[in-house]
């Protein structure tokens, strides 16, 4: 069963509301949630490609991205949990991550069930919820993975459009 319905949460995924790239983000993380996220993409044998700049690069352990000096570039993994679905982890903070993803690759059922899927992995793996805020509204979720539901949920009312 679907963690969430497509006519339930369609305006959350209206880029011309939403913005087109969401914030996502795990609060209260720690070197070792950043280093078990790595792991989890590793072991799912999902894509990805990690670059600092323009520079491609091995994928690091999280201990030397996150201890890199804070006028370096900001390191990113690109990871495509299924193919044409792709989320932008950005090493800005030890204790959130954050990542992004595009609403436009994010349309319809099929492709809902892909993204709940992959908040489901990262906050499984992590105990940890997994939430989703409009693009510059931090702090302000509207879905995410909640551990105590074990699923994906809506966090607010959706949009009367």
């Amino acid at each position: 069963m679907a963690d969430l319905l497509w006519d339930d949460v369609r305006c959350f995924f209206d880029p011309d509301l939403m913005g087109s790239l969401p914030d996502l983000r795990v609060p209260d993380a720690s070197v070792e949630d950043w280093q078990a996220v790595l792991d989890l993409v590793e072991a799912k044998g999902w894509k990805c490609q990690y670059s600092e700049g323009e520079a491609v690069l091995p994928v690091p352990r999280a201990e030397s991205v996150l201890s890199r000096p804070t006028d370096a570039e900001c390191p990113n993994l690109r990871v495509w949990p299924a193919a044409e679905v792709l989320a932008i982890f950005r090493f800005l903070d030890v204790e959130v991550i954050d990542f992004d993803v595009d609403l436009r690759e994010l349309q319809g059922q099929e492709r809902l069930d892909v993204f709940c899927g992959f908040l489901r992995e990262i906050g499984r793996r992590l105990g940890k919820p997994v939430l989703m805020d409009p693009q510059g509204g931090y702090e302000r979720p509207v879905l995410g993975f909640y551990v105590e539901a074990d699923r994906v949920v809506l966090l607010a009312e959706p949009l009367v459009t």
